[in-house]
């Protein structure tokens, strides 16, 4: 079997069978490309099948000189599941990456914005133009519903459901969950859609897509980045922040007020909750409260 075939197979068992987005996809097929390419360099004639650990521990120290721990440690990972997926079908009888242990990394916490900095952002937006009125909503549905970006975009009309408080979200792997949204989003989307999106020149195809660029197509999630970029400069915002900032500030926000975890993994769409943990990292003293209020010994 050649490394362009097994590929090729992994790529289609990564969609197919456990239903992967195609930016998750490519991260995967990344990893292994690496090593195609380092092998392919170095002008070593191997097949997957018969790839050796030792192999595995060239390319591995060839690409630490170069890489960070968090990213050696992505790609040791992703290059274990896809020999686990050669073991499954057969094509191997054992993983050469079994015994291979990731560098150890520390568990990186979130950037979070207060209240008040999402306030400034907010209130810094400039209403006198269109587009204003689109950012607005678009800070605004990050922050309310916690969504990903690729979340945000893929929003369609028919996936608004405000006489129930709800939204429907299509998250990673196509699974869909539904998310609250507050009332004050409701209206600042209601009046984009009535006031701004009503008089774009709507593109085929995207008739049903919620945020529109001036010319009617679907928004990139480049220009997410950008808006919140730019809206971050202009509110005095030092911060490094990125969209998915807001979805830390929701879920650590609800946290301080209260929310239980169950509740937030939901509203996230994380399928671990261990994923969600990493939020209680972030309020000791929300944590305190909780003992004095709930421990029998106070």
């Amino acid at each position: 079997m050649k490394w362009q075939h097994a590929l090729t197979d992994y790529q289609h068992y990564l969609r197919i069978e456990r239903g992967l987005s195609a930016n998750s996809i490519e991260n995967y097929r990344y990893d292994i490309v690496k090593l195609i390419n380092y092998l392919e360099e170095h002008e070593i004639q191997i097949s997957p099948l018969k790839i050796s650990e030792e192999k595995i521990q060239e390319f591995i120290y060839e690409v630490s000189k170069s890489m960070s721990a968090r990213s050696q440690s992505r790609i040791i990972s992703g290059l274990r599941s896809f020999f686990d997926y050669l073991v499954f079908e057969d094509y191997r009888k054992d993983n050469p990456l079994e015994l291979i242990e990731s560098p150890k990394i520390g568990r990186k916490l979130p950037d979070t914005l207060s209240t008040e900095e999402i306030d400034r952002l907010i209130k810094s937006i400039d209403l006198s133009h269109p587009q204003g009125e689109r950012n607005r909503c678009i800070l605004e549905t990050l922050y309310s519903c916690g969504l990903r970006v690729s979340e945000l975009i893929k929003l369609k009309l028919s996936d608004l459901y405000f006489d129930e408080g709800f939204i429907r979200v299509v998250g990673k792997g196509d699974k869909q969950r539904l998310v609250p949204i507050s009332p004050l989003t409701v209206k600042y989307i209601n009046l984009y859609i009535d006031q701004i999106r009503v008089h774009l020149p709507i593109q085929k195809g995207f008739e049903d897509t919620l945020f529109l660029n001036r010319r009617g197509k679907q928004l990139t999630r480049a220009m997410i980045f950008t808006i919140v970029k730019q809206t971050a400069v202009k509110a005095g915002v030092k911060k490094k922040i990125s969209p998915h900032t807001f979805r830390h500030s929701f879920a650590t926000h609800l946290l301080e007020n209260g929310a239980d975890l169950r509740s937030i993994q939901q509203m996230l769409g994380h399928e671990s909750i261990i994923t969600t943990e990493i939020y209680m990292h972030l309020d000791r003293t929300h944590l305190k409260e909780v003992l004095e209020k709930f421990h029998p010994r106070k």
